[in-house]
């Protein structure tokens, strides 16, 4: 993934340690760094504004449709949702132009692409369950992630190996299979509330109103599913990458100390472990419903182990 964020999914994200970042207090960020030739502002906020802006309006719209569970106010909830992640497409989409290179560092980029992530990978649940209650939770997530990326300042010195399409490839499917494994978290933990409240024969507000146990374990297992195939093309293609950089000849002490012994490598396939057991499980043995949900839970919390004190503590290579 890349500089380390809440999002930095499991494996080879490059992270920024501390004593390779700066920050501009008191004035305008005006720090620039150079990819192929290219000076770029360490920060766009104003192109951050607009996506979190229509994120901020589309999280109104579910609300609404959430309290009304009018189909007018939901189809209309989708519409702004899915013209807020088509405008951050652009967004991205600009960057990339501007950087020459999918914009993955630094940490306020990184957020972004996760928040655009996220959006599509929600839109695509939503659109093939036609269930739209989901939206309340999910699209304030987006929001929160999307503003710290907008008032964030961060600059990296360049890394020339981030050039490689590899990296480009690696990064983005894991930070693809993240977005889809953190959805599938939130939908778990929806599950088991509901199904205890439901349990319990005392409906509230928000059982009346969210999709039924059946369309959230749907939801669950298809998060589950996309988020496995992007984890399993992001290791794939980070293995060939390592093979093709060899570390042992290389220069830039970053990419020396990469190694097939890196902690954040044995957490990843501890992940891609867990998620192949879900499916398998779900499949084969019938684990679905409240067990999948709980098996959702404690593959993201490996996902954030391995961005939280794996990551900063225990890896010396993935710092650019």
């Amino acid at each position: 993934m890349a500089s380390g964020a809440a999002l930095s999914c499991v494996s080879t994200v490059p992270m920024s340690p501390p004593g390779r970042s700066r920050a501009t207090t008191g004035r305008p960020s005006t720090d620039r760094r150079t990819v192929r030739g290219h000076s770029i502002r360490s920060q766009d906020r104003p192109m951050n504004i607009l996506p979190l802006l229509l994120y901020i309006a589309a999280g109104v719209t579910y609300a609404i449709y959430f309290a009304r569970r009018s189909p007018q106010a939901g189809r209309f909830a989708t519409a702004s949702l899915a013209a807020a992640a088509l405008i951050h497409t652009f967004v991205v989409g600009m960057r990339t132009v501007e950087v020459g290179q999918l914009p993955f560092v630094p940490l306020p980029a990184t957020i972004s692409a996760f928040v655009w992530l996220l959006a599509v990978a929600y839109l695509y649940t939503e659109v093939t369950t036609d269930e739209r209650a989901m939206g309340v939770f999910i699209v304030p997530l987006l929001v929160v992630l999307q503003g710290v990326s907008t008032v964030s300042d961060r600059v990296l010195e360049p890394a020339p190996v981030l050039d490689s399409p590899m990296f480009a490839v690696h990064v983005s499917s894991l930070l693809f299979a993240c977005a889809a494994f953190a959805l599938a978290c939130v939908i778990g933990i929806t599950y088991v509330l509901l199904f205890r409240e439901l349990k319990s024969k005392q409906l509230g507000f928000f059982a009346e109103r969210l999709p039924s146990l059946k369309v959230l374990d749907t939801m669950n297992g298809r998060a589950v599913s996309i988020g496995w195939l992007f984890l399993t093309a992001g290791l794939v293609v980070g293995a060939v990458w390592l093979m093709q950089l060899q570390p042992e000849t290389a220069t830039d002490p970053r990419v020396a100390a990469m190694s097939v012994f890196d902690p954040k490598i044995y957490v990843a396939l501890l992940s891609w472990l867990l998620y192949s057991f879900a499916i398998y499980a779900r499949r084969a043995i019938g684990w679905n419903g409240k067990r999948a949900a709980w098996l959702s839970a404690i593959g993201f919390s490996i996902i954030l182990l391995n961005l939280g004190p794996v990551g900063y503590f225990l890896t010396e290579s993935h710092n650019f």
